[in-house]
């Protein structure tokens, strides 16, 4: 069943909310990872809303944006996930790339929750039951998330 919500970020403490909401509706599944995929324009808060949910699963250290690196793999203890797993996609270009990185073992193990940005570079290789998150830029230098659950 597919749900969606449409939030406003106008504010830090409106991020870090959303994003404590978010994480608290994380379980992880039997067999697979969860995979979030977020989408949005170049600074629509993609990157800010992903590391604010780092934050409050418990990664210690510094969350920098994978853009030049592609993945980044942190250690966690987060009601039975063990990896976050950060992907920026932006760089790929289609899903042949995102499986050289690895891709069909990461989304294999039910202790990895995966956030991959810019899932549209690799379409075809993002699971279906993916948590989908769309940001938009809004009035006035404010975002808009849009969050769809399948």
């Amino acid at each position: 069943m597919q749900s969606k919500k449409s939030f406003d970020l106008r504010c830090q403490s409106d991020i870090e909310d959303r994003a404590k909401e978010f994480v608290q509706t994380l379980e992880p599944k039997n067999g697979k990872a969860v995979t979030v995929a977020l989408s949005g324009d170049l600074g629509a808060g993609k990157t800010t809303f992903t590391k604010e949910c780092a934050k409050i699963i418990g990664v210690k250290e510094n969350v920098a944006s994978p853009t030049y690196v592609l993945m980044r793999i942190y250690d966690i203890d987060f009601k039975g996930f063990k990896k976050y797993i950060h992907i920026d996609a932006y760089r790929l270009k289609g899903k042949e790339e995102l499986l050289n990185l690895g891709w069909d073992d990461l989304i294999k193990n039910p202790e990895h929750l995966i956030f991959i940005e810019w899932p549209e570079m690799v379409s075809g290789a993002i699971p279906n039951d993916a948590i989908n998150l769309s940001f938009l830029h809004g009035d006035d230098e404010n975002h808009r998330i849009f969050l769809r659950q399948i």
